[in-house]
């Protein structure tokens, strides 16, 4: 991952895989009744809870591999998993279960950190997401490669605070309607990012693929 083509695709990916609009009608049901100044807090909390799971994750991600005796190749194969059930449920315009479940929700969203749980995480910051920075981080032994890795981390969660801030306007120019028409489009385009990932996790593991 050495040009700009392949920060922009990382970009592109981190984006579609948090899908901040899929978060819009679980930002506004938990936190209904808050006034402005509260859900903003909401809001920056869930942004920098994010930033920081990806970017702890991103430059320890390999030491991780490593302790747990993982190949970047295995690892590729399962985060790719991860993405294609991620973009099934998204074609079918639902939340993935990977990232959390309806009683988890329930329960969770009574708490004063929703920011945190399960705004943040899983339903943002979750396997996808930190699969991908991971991958995304052992693509090159640049110099300059970290820094660029987490500076589209920081500008992923720049888009993501713009449309969470914005939640409301969003939801009401978009509708129900529009809402799942971006949430299936952006599936199709994670499908075919799960595909990649996968057929380049195959090609590390089984040489004779690449040829």
């Amino acid at each position: 991952m050495e040009n700009w083509s392949e920060y922009t695709r990382l970009f592109i990916a981190l984006t579609v895989i948090m899908d901040p609009f899929m978060a819009l009608p679980i930002l506004i049901a938990d936190t209904a009744g808050f006034s402005r100044p509260e859900r903003a807090r909401v809001v920056r909390i869930a942004v920098f809870t994010v930033t920081v799971v990806l970017l702890v994750t991103a430059w320890s991600g390999e030491s991780i591999l490593t302790w747990m005796g993982t190949s970047l190749g295995s690892f590729r194969v399962g985060g790719g998993i991860v993405l294609l059930l991620m973009a099934l449920a998204m074609l079918q315009a639902r939340t993935d279960r990977s990232r959390t479940s309806p009683n988890e929700q329930l329960d969770l969203a009574t708490r004063a950190s929703i920011g945190v749980v399960p705004l943040a995480i899983p339903l943002l910051a979750g396997p996808g997401a930190i699969s991908t920075v991971i991958i995304a981080m052992n693509r090159s032994q640049a110099e300059t490669h970290g820094l660029m890795v987490s500076l589209v981390i920081v500008l992923v969660s720049l888009v993501l605070w713009l449309v969470l801030h914005m939640a409301e306007p969003i939801a009401k120019a978009l509708g129900d309607m529009g809402l799942k028409i971006l949430h299936r489009l952006f599936g199709l385009i994670l499908a075919a990012i799960a595909v990649e990932v996968m057929s380049n996790g195959l090609k590390e593991l089984f040489p004779v693929l690449a040829g």
